[in-house]
């Protein structure tokens, strides 16, 4: 008889999201998701089907990166990232410090004047989040709000191609500002549900130095089912979402 038991959480504090990126056509006929870029987390790209690009913009300039099946790309905190969807591309996106992100990690690369503004960047940026059979009126809002990124994105663009950073680095400095009042709540989040993670491991090979295995005794198997059942609109695409759980 297998006993199936409860894990407390997904191994590393991370968060996993299957990812259908949008097939909506943009102004520069491409189609895709919302640029952005996170403040405090790491995401990786797991190409499960399809293909498409990721353009970022770091201090090292612009880039482009081509994505196809079983392709795994990456990128750190500060990288404004835009992915593009050329055919079907369906994702498993994994998250660095699950709860941070969903906290409003992430910062839209909206015009500078409302990037600077953080009333008219919450009302910009929002979003009521649903399933995909909901009304066609949440499906355009998610693509007016992708549209308002792609405008600010382009000029930041421009300007990195053209080796001038200052625009970038106002909107890292405006992103900063307007996530800035949420870091002491990412603090206790972190000391509670990610740092944890580390601390643990950190006993148990202290634990496995000196011949010892009680960690063994709560060795298990877990199943966790989709927190979301029902697809819903993303900042990129169409999400599912797996609850990543908390520590012991």
């Amino acid at each position: 008889m297998t006993v199936t038991r409860q894990a407390a959480a997904f191994p590393g504090a991370v968060a996993l999201t299957r990812l259908g990126v949008y097939d909506w056509e943009a102004a520069d006929g491409v189609c895709g998701g919302s640029p952005h870029l996170h403040t405090a987390s790491t995401e990786a790209y797991l190409v499960l089907g399809g293909t498409g690009r990721v353009e970022t913009i770091t201090a090292s300039g612009y880039e482009s990166h081509e994505l196809a099946s079983n392709d795994l790309l990456w990128f750190s905190p500060g990288t404004i990232h835009r992915i593009i969807n050329t055919g079907g591309l369906d994702i498993l996106a994994i998250m660095q410090n699950a709860g941070l992100p969903e906290a409003g990690d992430a910062v839209l690369t909206f015009e500078a004047d409302i990037v600077a503004d953080p009333e008219r960047y919450a009302r910009t940026a929002a979003l009521d989040g649903g399933p995909v059979p909901a009304s066609d009126s949440l499906g355009d809002s998610a693509l007016t709000r992708r549209d308002a990124a792609l405008a600010g994105y382009h000029r930041l663009k421009e300007a990195a191609q053209a080796g001038d950073f200052a625009a970038v680095e106002r909107f890292h400095r405006d992103a900063v500002r307007l996530i800035q009042h949420r870091v002491p709540g990412w603090q206790e989040l972190w000391r509670e549900r990610i740092a944890p993670e580390a601390a643990r491991t950190e006993q148990w090979l202290a634990d496995l130095a000196e011949g010892g295995f009680s960690h063994f005794k709560d060795a298990g198997v877990s199943r966790t089912a989709p927190a979301t059942p029902e697809w819903i609109f993303g900042m990129c695409g169409l999400l599912q979402k797996w609850d990543s759980g908390g520590p012991a």
